[in-house]
């Protein structure tokens, strides 16, 4: 097969008329791939894609056509990808909670005074954002950039389809004893020019994933996603300084197993399911 794409997870390669997506065990964090692979990682996020697929279908239709018998590659239609990061946020985190605490909104989206790190917003917020190349940043735009960047109608269309996505996760994760904080999904349109579900979705890599049990506003929330890596790359005990330019250290084996549990545990808790590998 030929190999068209690496991108910070995800192998890309023309299969036929369709495409194979191969989903690595590598991890990102802060715009970099860190030299430290997460055993089984590939595997979950494409095998809990695949589960969350089949129940969204009515409300957006996937790009997924076959499963691989490997465990960790899809075969999949092809789209015309939107130039557009969609993000759907339900809880105050990250860079949504940075931009808060500077402006009061998230892409462009006032919010009350007064919330903290983990708070519930009144109600999910559609926080678009740029796709940035490999290697750069992503950044917040408001909805009017959205509309010059696609039109009224598939801006319009972008929004409705990512909240809807949001709640429904949210609400299935939550019988679950999970918290959907946020997710973003990567929409694209097929041969048809119906917008399609691609990618991933709502896996510990697109998603922030809080144990319902233990949520406290007021505090950073523990995790069953790659925060607990981000977490880390930040303490003193990995010695990186962020700003320096320079790439993230090794992770050490203690916090690969930890990851890797978080992983399997969002797997397990969501689908009902027990990991195999």
């Amino acid at each position: 097969m030929k190999h068209l794409h690496s991108g910070k997870v995800r192998d890309l390669y023309e299969a036929g008329d369709g495409l194979l997506m191969v989903a690595s065990d590598r991890i990102s964090a802060f715009d970099h791939v860190l030299e430290t692979e997460i055993p089984d990682k590939g595997k979950i996020l494409t095998q809990l894609s695949i589960w969350w697929f089949e129940r969204l279908a009515d409300i957006v239709p996937h790009h997924l056509l076959s499963a691989g018998a490997d465990g960790r590659s899809m075969l999949c239609r092809p789209l015309r990808m939107v130039q557009v990061e969609c993000v759907a946020r339900g809880y105050l985190a990250g860079s949504g909670l940075t931009d808060y605490r500077a402006t009061g909104e998230v892409s462009g989206v006032r919010l009350p005074p007064g919330l903290q790190d983990g708070s519930r917003l009144p109600e999910p917020i559609f926080t678009p954002s740029t796709k940035a190349p490999a290697g750069e940043h992503d950044e917040p735009i408001d909805f009017r950039r959205v509309v010059a960047e696609v039109g009224q109608e598939t801006a319009g269309e972008l929004r409705r389809i990512t909240l809807a996505v949001y709640t429904r996760g949210a609400e299935i994760a939550r019988e679950r004893g999970i918290i959907l904080a946020d997710t973003k999904i990567e929409l694209g349109w097929d041969a048809e020019g119906v917008l399609t579900l691609g990618d991933e979705v709502l896996t510990p890599d697109s998603s922030r994933f809080w144990p319902l049990d233990e949520w406290a506003p007021g505090r950073a929330q523990p995790s069953f996603d790659k925060q607990f890596v981000r977490d880390w790359l930040l303490s003193p005990a990995s010695g990186w300084d962020r700003s320096s330019g320079e790439a993230p250290p090794p992770l050490p084996g203690e916090i690969v197993e930890r990851t890797r549990q978080r992983y399997v545990e969002a797997y397990e808790r969501l689908t009902g399911r027990t990991f195999t590998g």
